[in-house]
């Protein structure tokens, strides 16, 4: 029975393949909540800087951080694409990075050039694919992000602003929003008079008392408060990774499940069809004799 063989052989293969999988499930399960728990406790932070500095923007008119002034004449435009560093995790980076193509495609056909950091392997394999230049780069951040792994790469693009080498600069990661859902997202991170500024402007017409000076506590808050959207960025995108994971290798485990009672039921016709065969080669011998 060679071919009952090569069926059981296959069914021992699955059967592993399910093993792993269920196990890396597990493993993910319990990584998200922990990804999610850390990803919650930063949510407040950010906002609250998010609001510091939108009226900070607003409340010195006599002074204006180069991260709020638009600029149009350089002709280049960063980016800083945060992804996972491994794979397995359904369509997580894919949905990303497709996002990160368009935006390219339509800055290159409007004469602009492009410069990125990747954070992630994927991200950093994907834009060395296309041939964008990248100026930096963090891999292999671990379960636990880390803020002064992430600020060396991000500040090249910052100051490369600051400077005026770049118009603008967009940050692409993924937002968790439930277990079951992740979006990916394409944000605008500076000039910071967008949008995310705008919202959160309100209708403040107050304004600090500034110790030393405002021009010193802007500067500085600004950045960090940059910082920290950076770093929500990537617990988001940590979170949003545990959960893909999980999903995705519960799905495999179920399809694993499914060939596997596809395999044994083959098996099971392959052997009673071996069966019957041989009992009607007995009948046939014994009627012969």
């Amino acid at each position: 029975m060679a071919v009952g063989k090569e069926i059981r052989g296959k069914i021992k293969s699955v059967e592993n393949t399910k093993k792993i999988t269920k196990a890396m499930e597990m493993v993910a399960a319990s990584k998200m909540r922990k990804a999610q728990e850390r990803m919650r406790a930063a949510r407040p932070y950010s906002d609250k800087i998010r609001n510091i500095a939108a009226n900070l923007a607003t409340a010195n008119p006599e002074y204006t951080h180069p991260f709020l002034v638009k600029q149009d004449t350089a002709k280049t435009v960063g980016f800083i694409v945060v992804t996972t560093d491994k794979g397995l995790c359904g369509g997580l980076n894919t949905n990303a990075l497709r996002l990160v193509t368009a935006k390219v495609r339509d800055l290159e056909s409007k004469g602009n050039k492009i410069e990125a950091v990747a954070i992630g392997n994927k991200g950093l394999g994907f834009l060395n694919r296309i041939g964008a230049k990248v100026v930096s780069h963090a891999v292999q951040l671990g379960d636990t992000p880390h803020l002064d792994k992430l600020i060396g790469p991000v500040k090249v693009l910052l100051d490369a602003y600051q400077e005026g080498k770049l118009d603008a600069v967009y940050l692409v990661y993924t937002k968790f929003i439930n277990t079951m859902k992740q979006e990916p997202m394409l944000e605008q991170l500076l000039p910071l008079a967008g949008e995310r500024m705008q919202a959160d402007k309100g209708n403040h017409s107050w304004d600090y008392i500034y110790e030393p000076e405002a021009q010193t506590v802007i500067d500085e808050l600004l950045v960090r408060y940059v910082e920290a959207l950076v770093y929500q960025a990537v617990a988001e995108n940590l979170a949003s990774e545990q959960s893909a994971r999980m999903v995705a290798m519960k799905s495999a485990s179920d399809n694993a499940g499914s060939v596997i009672g596809e395999l044994k039921l083959i098996y099971n016709k392959t052997r009673q069809a071996a069966i019957t065969k041989e009992l009607s080669e007995i009948v046939a011998g014994a009627a012969a004799v």
